[in-house]
């Protein structure tokens, strides 16, 4: 939910939308504007910047761009002003606002409820469409309008700033065009994901320190915005959020999924989500998502970009080096820079605007699917294209000796047993080392409290592109004797992931991602879809599939829960890898 924080927390997003130093003459004007508007259940005020390119009157209209900050932040900061600077100075009436609950705007913190934070800010589309004016009677006639108070619009932002583009398409139909950049697809998975096929219901691993985080932000604003509106304030025992906010955190914290309480954190999280409301989206959506990315991993924008393409909806996808855990590198895009020109997805960005926004039909919106390559040096070529996602047609098993072979034929009949601790013996990342740019400990697993499957050295070069599957089956007596307690925390939860072994044995874990799974039924097998990755594994490298008993990022299992992986040729574990050119 990407924040962007002024003193004295002084965070900032690395959505690396820097404002770029101001011109000495600047070619647009900046007025402040304050609209008073209904969301939900509340009245607030909504603060904003409204960018008028010079030039640009009610003879000579222009299209707009709206756009909010990340979580935490304001209009104010670098990565919100640097949009409405940067589509100014390409000729776009530019309206930038501090979202719900952020910055100087009121009401509550409602994580991009469509109902409320929508609702929101299709009434400020209603003022770019001339159908209302600003509380100081301000108005905006001199943007291109497609009807009567159709006003031709589009929307970009990140994370926080991108799920509210979603929200508001799914409201107001009037908007042309989005660009989401590194968010979410359905929340409960974001927060609390179980990477299980099909276990919709069940919850997952709680990714405690993100979701306290930004719960902390939220929270603290007193401390960063002194003076708040009182709309701002809900009760004490849940200062800026909506309540359902509140009570689904305190859910998560408590470790414990009775039925109810299960129930109406699922439901609550999905309902605010683009996954229950994606059906009402029909504005063409240029999704850019971030492989550095452990809060919103490439999955999220994955089925964001499915959802919408079932429904017929004009929508392509681009995964980009850089996202919440870090990444930026060399010829990404960085408003800071000013380099929408001369950066790939600046350049998609700006083709999607001037295709949808400007009407400029003959403009090449680029393919379906982009993706950046670390292994590239040359940024010119570092993003590789493709009019679908990579299949899943490589296939390795797990042998019972933990070796991962090529052919069923290879497996030898084995098992091997590892078991937890009271505390967590693996490790992944600290969620926010890489938001912050600090330090943090290299990826590990403690022995005997997982089970590792390593391949022979790699012939050739082996791309993987998207989301390994691995289908396994365990056994654990205990765990088998305590998943029905009614309490879901009493399901056998693990971890799995993919390292990359270099011949001198350093293992990597690509962008530190893993695959948190509380698992349905240990009694059946089960198939868990991984973070996906663009990774390449080069010649000489060794490929290690690991499940581990906890991750210290995340809740773990409820008491010691012993599990053994057994395998023979006719009945073992199968992971599948999409690989690109494969």
């Amino acid at each position: 939910m990407c924040a962007a924080l002024t003193a004295p927390l002084a965070l900032t997003a690395p959505l690396a939308l820097t404002a770029p130093a101001a011109a000495a003459t600047a070619p647009y004007t900046v007025t402040p504007l304050t609209f008073t508007v209904r969301a939900g259940d509340r009245t607030c005020t909504v603060d904003a910047d409204l960018y008028r390119p010079t030039g640009v009157d009610d003879a000579h209209p222009a299209p707009a761009v709206l756009a909010t900050n990340g979580f935490g932040g304001s209009k104010s900061d670098g990565s919100t002003d640097a949009i409405g600077k940067a589509f100014a100075q390409r000729g776009y009436v530019s309206l930038v606002y501090s979202g719900l609950g952020f910055g100087r705007s009121g009401c509550l913190i409602s994580l991009d409820d469509p109902a409320v934070d929508g609702a929101a800010a299709s009434q400020l589309i209603d003022f770019l469409g001339g159908e209302r004016a600003a509380d100081d009677g301000t108005t905006a006639g001199f943007v291109t309008q497609d009807g009567p108070g159709d006003p031709r619009v589009g929307m970009i932002g990140g994370s926080y700033g991108g799920a509210i583009q979603l929200a508001t398409a799914a409201v107001d139909h009037r908007v042309d065009a989005l660009v989401p950049m590194i968010t979410w697809h359905d929340l409960a998975y974001s927060l609390d994901p179980n990477n299980a096929v099909g276990a919709r219901d069940v919850p997952g691993a709680f990714k405690w320190q993100w979701t306290n985080g930004f719960y902390l932000i939220g929270q603290s604003q007193p401390l960063t915005q002194p003076g708040l509106d009182p709309s701002r304030i809900n009760s004490l025992d849940c200062l800026h959020f909506v309540t359902p906010a509140c009570r689904t955190v305190r859910t998560l914290n408590s470790g414990r999924y009775p039925a109810d309480r299960t129930a109406e954190l699922l439901a609550y999280a999905r309902q605010i989500s683009p996954v229950s409301y994606l059906g009402r989206v029909r504005t063409p959506t240029l999704l850019v998502q971030g492989q550095a990315d452990t809060l919103f991993n490439l999955n999220e924008a994955t089925a964001t970009y499915r959802a919408l393409r079932a429904e017929g909806t004009t929508a392509k996808m681009i995964w980009q080096a850089w996202g919440h855990s870090g990444g930026q590198t060399t010829g990404e895009l960085d408003l800071a820079q000013g380099n929408l020109e001369t950066s790939y997805v600046g350049r998609r960005v700006l083709a999607w605007f001037d295709r949808y926004l400007r009407g400029r039909t003959q403009v090449d919106t680029g393919p379906a699917f982009a993706y950046h390559r670390d292994w590239i040096t040359d940024p010119g070529r570092a993003y590789a294209t493709a009019d679908r996602l990579p299949a899943l047609d490589r296939r390795l098993f797990l042998s019972g000796d933990g070796r991962l072979v090529d052919s069923r034929r290879e497996v030898t009949r084995g098992s091997r047993t590892y078991t937890d601790a009271l505390v967590p013996t693996s490790h992944s990342e600290s969620s926010f080392a890489g938001f912050l740019g600090l330090p943090d400990p290299a990826p590990y697993d403690r022995e005997g409290t997982h089970l590792a499957w390593t391949s022979a050295p790699l012939e050739r070069p082996l791309d993987v592109v998207g989301a390994p599957r691995v289908t396994l089956k365990v056994v654990s007596p205990q765990a088998e004797r305590t998943q029905h307690s009614g309490d879901a925390a009493d399901k056998l939860v693990l971890f799995a992931k993919l390292y990359d072994v270099a011949p001198d044995g350093t293992q990597t874990l690509a962008r530190r991602l893993v695959a948190p799974v509380r698992v349905p039924d240990v009694t059946k097998s089960f198939t868990v879809t991984l973070p996906g990755i663009v990774h390449r594994y080069e010649k000489g490298h060794r490929l290690r599939f690991v499940i581990a008993a906890s991750d210290d990022a995340y809740f773990g299992n409820r008491g010691i829960k012993p599990v053994t992986v057994v395998s023979a040729p006719e009945d073992t574990g199968e992971l599948r890898l999409p690989v690109a050119g494969g």
